[in-house]
C-alpha cells in the first residue's frame, strides 16, 4: 500500500485534533442543561454520521464491492473505536476524575508502542523512547489529574479499557483502505456506533436524558440544537473523516501521537471559549506534547511493523515509500 507524504498527515491530523477538541467547549453547555453523556455522544455520533453519507455516497460511486470488503473493518470501527470506547469511558467517570480518565485512555500511543514491542520481540528505537516519555510528561501537564475527585479499582479499569479501544480505533483506521474512502468508513463507523449507543442508553445500560431548552453558550442564551449542530458537523463529522485519512496517511502509531494534541485545543477552546484558566503548566504540557511528536516522526522510516499491513521495506524494488513504524469522547 503506498502512503502519502507524513508532513502533509500531520497536518491533516492537525485539523482532525483541532475539530475533535471542539467537542468538550460546545457538549458542556448540553450537559449542563440536563444532557446525559451517553444522550450527548448518541446524537453527536448519528448527526455526524448523517452528514458525512452523503459525500461518502458519492466517493462509493463504482465502489460499492469496497464497502463489501471492508465491512469488518466497518464493524470494528463502529462497535469498538465509536461505541465500546465511548461506553467504557463513561463508565470509568462513575469511579474516577474526569482528568486521570482522560490521562488514562490517552496512554493509547504507548500501548501501540509497547504492542509491537512485544509482538515483534524488537525494542522500539530511542527517538521513539524519548519520544513516548516526553509526550507523556506533555498530556500529564496539560489534563493535570488527581487534583479533585477519588478513585476506585473499577473505575481505573474501564479506562484501561478505553485505552484499548482508543488505540483499536488507531489500528483500524491505519489498515489498507482496498478502495474504500476514509469518508465512507467515518459515516457507516459513526452510524453504527450511534445506533449502538442509542440502543445501549434507551435500554438502561448508562443514563441517557436529553433537554430541549435553551443552554448557555459563549455568554449568551442559544437553542440547544446549535452546540449540538457544531459538535455534529465539526468536531464529529469533519473531525472522524480527517483523522481516519491522517491515520490512513501516517500509520496508527504516529497518528496516535499526533491525536494527542486533541487534549491541548480542548484546553485552548475552553479558555478561549468557556473562560477556564489555562495554566503555565499546561502551556508547557503542550510543548512537550509537539516535542514528542516530532521525535516519534524522526525515527527513521523504513522501520515498518505489522500494526502496518501491507509495509514495504526499503530494499523492496517498487516506487512508493515505506510504512512509518507505528489511538474521548472517543475519541470521546
Amino acid at each position: 500500500m503506498k502512503r502519502s507524504s507524513p508532513s502533509l498527515g500531520l497536518v491533516i491530523a492537525v485539523i482532525a485534533a483541532a475539530t475533535f477538541g471542539m467537542s468538550g467547549a460546545f457538549i458542556k453547555p448540553l450537559l449542563e442543561a440536563g444532557w446525559s453523556p451517553a444522550a450527548a455522544v448518541t446524537a453527536r455520533a448519528l448527526l455526524g454520521g448523517v452528514v458525512l453519507l452523503p459525500i461518502a455516497l458519492v466517493s462509493l460511486r463504482k465502489k460499492w464491492s469496497a464497502l463489501w470488503r471492508a465491512r469488518w473493518r466497518i464493524v470494528a470501527m463502529g462497535l469498538i473505536g465509536v461505541a465500546a470506547t465511548q461506553l467504557v469511558y463513561f463508565a470509568a467517570l462513575e469511579g474516577i476524575p474526569v482528568n486521570t480518565a482522560i490521562l488514562i485512555e490517552y496512554m493509547a500511543p504507548l500501548l501501540l508502542v509497547g504492542f509491537v514491542w512485544a509482538t515483534s520481540r524488537r525494542m522500539p528505537s530511542v527517538v521513539v523512547l524519548i519520544g513516548s516519555v516526553v509526550a507523556v510528561v506533555g498530556l500529564t501537564l496539560v489534563v493535570s489529574p488527581g487534583r479533585s475527585g477519588s478513585f476506585d479499582l473499577l473505575g481505573l479499569g474501564f479506562a484501561a479499557l478505553a485505552t484499548v479501544g482508543c488505540a483499536i480505533y488507531y489500528v483500524v483506521a491505519a489498515r489498507p483502505s482496498d478502495g474504500l474512502p476514509p469518508v465512507a468508513l467515518a459515516a457507516c463507523g459513526l452510524v453504527l456506533g450511534g445506533l449502538v449507543l442509542g440502543i445501549a442508553g434507551l435500554s438502561g445500560i448508562v443514563p441517557f436524558t436529553a433537554t430541549f431548552g435553551a443552554v448557555h453558550l459563549l455568554g449568551t442564551t442559544v437553542a440547544w440544537w446549535f452546540p449540538l449542530l457544531v459538535v455534529g458537523v465539526l468536531a464529529t463529522a469533519v473531525a472522524y473523516a480527517t483523522s481516519i485519512t491522517a491515520t490512513e496517511m501516517l500509520g496508527s502509531r504516529l497518528a496516535s501521537f499526533a491525536g494527542l494534541l486533541e487534549v491541548v485545543a480542548a484546553a485552548l477552546y475552553a479558555w478561549i471559549l468557556l473562560g477556564e484558566s489555562l495554566s503555565a503548566l499546561q502551556l508547557i504540557g503542550g510543548v512537550l506534547i509537539l516535542v514528542g511528536i516530532g521525535f516519534v516522526r524522526a525515527e527513521k522510516r523504513g522501520a515498518a511493523t505489522m500494526l502496518e499491513p501491507g509495509a514495504i521495506p526499503e530494499s523492496a524494488p517498487v516506487d512508493t515509500a515505506p510504512l512509518p513504524a507505528e489511538p474521548p469522547v472517543t475519541r470521546p
